[in-house]
């Protein structure tokens, strides 16, 4: 294979504009391709990954999936709460409303491969690297998108349904739609130089 030629000014606009829009800046009722969704998984599946483990692991929700989401997220929110005594109908509204705005909702998973002897910091950051690699497309194909931790995120009891063992992690959900404005948001950072030492 002959070294392959990158469009350098390109990949740094894609990378410096990539935005995360949230569900009320989503477009609703009108899904994006599954065609689309299915590149944004294809390139993730591309993200370096020590020893070939690939550990990320995806459930896309989309159509009577994003009820069947919805209705399991609100549903165990409210059992726990419930047990908990911390009960509250606005998160749990939102847990059943949220998701059926979205066009396609992507669970992400770690799952850990215990053979390869590998620390769990590795594969975290491989699959928050195929997140990237999804979040990259997803702007460059103008979506709105945004990958949040919230809901059944961090309850163990919550895997089996994502297809997860034990050992394994639930790392979020990556939200895509189209957006309901052409206006794209603007970034901000702070300077590079403030986080960097060079030693020379």
């Amino acid at each position: 294979m002959n070294k392959p030629i990158f469009n350098v000014e390109e990949v740094n606009k894609i990378i410096r504009n990539r935005r995360s829009m949230f569900v009320a800046q989503f477009r609703e009722n009108d899904p994006v391709d599954d065609n689309i969704i299915s590149e944004l998984l294809e390139n993730a599946n591309w993200a370096p990954t020590h020893k070939l483990t690939e550990p990320w692991r995806f459930v896309v929700f989309s159509g009577e999936g994003l009820k069947k989401f919805a209705d399991f997220q609100s549903e165990l929110y409210k059992k726990r709460s419930e047990e908990s005594g911390n009960f509250m109908e606005a998160t749990y509204n939102k847990l059943k409303e949220n998701p059926l705005k979205a066009s396609h909702i992507i669970a992400i998973g770690m799952k850990r491969d215990l053979k390869a002897n590998l620390p769990e910091m590795e594969e975290v950051a491989a699959v928050a690297m195929a997140v990237q690699n999804m979040y990259l497309t997803a702007s460059a194909r103008g979506l709105a998108a945004y990958w949040g931790t919230g809901g059944p995120t961090f309850w163990p009891e919550a895997k089996e349904f994502f297809g997860l063992e034990e050992e394994d992690k639930l790392m979020g959900f990556f939200y895509v739609a189209k957006p309901a404005s052409d206006r794209w948001p603007q970034g901000k950072r702070s300077p590079i130089a403030d986080k960097v030492t060079w030693v020379k």
